[in-house]
C-alpha cells in the first residue's frame, strides 16, 4: 500500500456518525474516513453478522474487542481475537467476515 496525498490529521471515532450495513444476518456500523487514497474505518459488527458478500478488497485489518471469524473463498476459516490482525492484497483470497459475539475492528483500505 502507498499512502497518497493524506495530510497529517486526528480522528475523533465516537463524533463520526456510523452508517448500518446489513448483512446476511446482523449488522455492520461503520464510522469511515475518506482520506487521499485510503479509506479508514472502525467498524463494529453485532452479535450474529455474516457479511452478504465475498470481498475482494484488500485491507489491513485489527480486531480490537469481541472474536472475528473470517472465511476465505477457498475454504480455510481464521478466528481472530482482540489483538490479531490480518492484511491482504486486492483481488487475493477473496474472503468474508462474521461474528456470533459481535466485533469492533480497525480497518485501513
Amino acid at each position: 500500500m502507498k499512502i497518497l496525498d493524506v495530510p497529517f490529521n486526528t480522528a475523533v471515532w465516537a463524533a463520526i456518525t456510523p452508517v448500518e450495513h446489513p448483512g446476511i444476518t446482523g449488522k455492520a456500523l461503520w464510522r469511515t474516513l475518506e482520506i487521499g487514497n485510503i479509506r479508514v474505518r472502525m467498524v463494529e459488527y453485532t452479535p450474529g453478522y455474516k457479511a452478504d458478500h465475498w470481498c475482494k478488497r484488500g485491507h489491513v485489518l485489527l480486531v480490537m474487542e469481541g472474536e472475528l471469524i473470517t472465511e476465505l473463498e477457498d475454504g480455510r476459516i481464521f478466528v481472530l481475537k482482540p489483538g490479531a490482525s490480518y492484511q491482504v492484497s486486492d483481488d487475493i483470497n477473496p474472503h468474508r467476515s462474521s461474528t456470533s459475539t459481535g466485533a469492533k475492528l480497525f480497518i485501513v483500505d
